[in-house]
C-alpha cells in the first residue's frame, strides 16, 4: 500500500473520530434540550394549575359572599301587651253646686250684703228688694179678704134668720136655700182672699234674696237701685268643695272607665300639687257626633286651693285592653295605608295593614292587625315586599350595645 493510501485512510479514520465525537455532542443538547423542555412544561402546568386554582377559589369565594350579601337580614320584636294604661284628658273645674241666683219679686235693688267672693252659708241673706207694687197688692188683696169675711157673717146671720121664718112656715124652703148658697158662695169667696193674701205674702218675702246652700260667691249683676225684673240673676253662687269634672273619653277607652276609679287631677299653675278625686258616674252612652263619653268626677277641695272654672288636666289610670303595643320604628307608612312587615317562622316577610291607636314615643298601640306572637321587622327598608325571604340577625353583644351609645 502506497503512503498515499496510508495518508488517505489516515485521514478518513480522523474524520470518523471526529465526526462521532461531534455526534456525541449534539445527542447531550438534545438531551438537555429535552430536559429543559420537560422542566419548562412542568413549570408552566404548574403555573397554569395554580391560576386555575387560585381563579376556582376566587369563584367559589366570589359566589359565597354573593351569596351572603344576597340575604337580607333584619331585626325583629315581638309586640307586648298594652298593661296599665294613664289616660290624660283636659277638663274644666265646676262647683259641685252652681246656680244663678235670681229674685221672685219684682222691684228695686235696696241694698246687697255679700260680694263676690264671699263664703256664704245656706239661709243667709244675700240682697234686699224695695217692693211698692207687691205692698200694694197686699194691703189690697187684704182688704178684699176683710169685705168677703164681712160678707160672709152677714150672709150667715140672714141664714140664722130665715132658718127661724121656715120653721114658722113665713118663707118658702125655695128662698131659704137661696139663702144657705150665699153662705157657700161666701166661704169660697173669703178661701180665696185668704189664697190670694198667702200668695202675696209669699212674694213679698222673696224680697229678702237668701242662699239656698253653702258656697262662695263667684259673680255679683246687680247694684243699688238697679230694676229687678223677670228672671235676671242677682248672683251667681257655686259650692266648691267638693268640685265637678267634666271630660270626655274617646269611644276606644269607654269601656274602661267605671264609676269609683280614682283619678289624679294636676293644674299648670300649681306646680308639684296633685290632687284625687275618682269617677262619680258616666253618661252610660257614647255621643254620635264626638264619639266620646262624657265623664264626672268628684273632686274634694277642703282647702279651697282649686278654684271653679280652672283648666286642670285629668290622668285616669286604665287597665290594659286588648290592644298590643309594638315599636314606632317598625311601621311602614305607605300610600295603601299603615303596614307592620312580619317575619314567620320560614324567614318569608308579610305585610300586614294595622289599625293604630294612641302614640307613646317609642311605641304606639295597635288596635288590630297582629298577634302577640307575631315578630315585627324593626326599620324595614322602603323596598321590602310581601314573599321576601329574610335571615333573622344576631343581637347585639351588651358591650356593642354600649359603644353605641356612647
Amino acid at each position: 500500500m502506497t503512503e498515499q493510501r496510508h495518508a488517505e485512510l489516515g485521514l478518513h479514520l480522523a474524520n470518523e473520530g471526529e465526526d462521532q465525537s461531534e455526534l456525541l455532542k449534539r445527542r447531550e443538547i438534545a438531551r438537555r434540550t429535552r430536559i429543559a423542555a420537560i422542566v419548562v412544561l412542568v413549570l408552566l402546568g404548574l403555573g397554569a394549575g395554580r391560576t386555575l386554582v387560585s381563579r376556582y377559589a376566587s369563584a367559589k369565594a366570589l359566589k359565597t359572599g354573593t351569596e351572603e350579601r344576597a340575604v337580607q337580614y333584619v331585626q325583629t320584636a315581638l309586640p307586648k301587651a298594652g298593661g296599665s294604661q294613664l289616660l290624660a284628658l283636659p277638663g274644666t273645674l265646676q262647683g259641685y253646686v252652681q246656680a244663678p241666683i235670681a229674685a221672685r219679686a219684682n222691684g228695686y235693688l235696696k241694698r246687697w250684703t255679700k260680694d263676690i267672693g264671699s263664703r256664704v252659708e245656706k239661709g243667709e241673706l244675700l240682697a234686699e228688694i224695695e217692693t211698692p207694687e207687691i205692698d200694694q197688692q197686699l194691703t189690697q188683696a187684704i182688704a178684699a179678704r176683710e169685705q168677703a169675711a164681712s160678707s160672709l157673717a152677714l150672709a150667715r146671720s140672714t141664714v140664722e134668720r130665715w132658718e127661724g121664718l121656715r120653721k114658722k112656715d113665713v118663707v118658702s124652703q125655695q128662698e131659704l136655700d137661696e139663702r144657705r148658697s150665699a153662705v157657700t158662695q161666701g166661704s169660697a169667696n173669703v178661701a180665696a182672699a185668704d189664697a190670694n193674701v198667702q200668695r202675696l205674702r209669699q212674694l213679698e218675702a222673696f224680697k229678702r234674696v237668701v242662699a239656698p246652700f253653702a258656697g262662695i260667691i263667684t259673680r255679683r249683676n246687680v247694684d243699688v237701685g238697679d230694676l229687678i225684673e223677670g228672671s235676671r240673676p242677682l248672683f251667681l253662687l257655686s259650692q266648691t268643695d267638693p268640685l265637678r269634672v267634666y271630660v270626655n273619653v274617646p269611644q276606644s277607652y269607654a269601656s274602661l272607665v267605671k264609676p269609683g276609679q280614682e283619678v289624679v287631677v294636676t293644674q299648670a299653675e300649681l306646680r308639684g300639687q296633685a290632687f284625687k278625686g275618682e269617677v262619680a258616674r258616666t253618661s252610660g252612652s257614647i255621643d254620635a257626633s264626638t264619639r266620646t263619653m262624657q265623664v264626672e268626677v268628684s273632686l274634694p277641695n277642703r282647702d279651697g286651693v282649686l278654684l271653679p272654672g280652672a283648666y286642670v288636666n285629668v290622668s285616669l289610670p286604665l287597665k290594659g285592653g286588648q290592644a298590643l303595643l309594638a315599636p314606632s320604628n317598625a311601621l311602614l307608612f305607605r300610600g295603601e295605608g299603615t303596614r307592620v312587615a312580619v317575619v314567620d317562622k320560614a324567614g318569608r316577610v308579610a305585610l300586614r295593614p294595622v289599625s293604630l291607636g294612641r302614640y307613646f314615643g317609642p311605641t304606639v298601640e295597635v288596635l288590630d292587625g297582629i298577634g302577640s306572637g307575631d315578630r315585627l321587622v324593626l326599620n324595614p327598608s322602603d323596598s321590602i315586599a310581601s314573599g321576601d325571604l329574610v335571615a333573622l340577625a344576631p343581637a347585639p353583644a351588651s358591650g356593642d350595645t354600649a359603644e353605641a351609645k356612647r
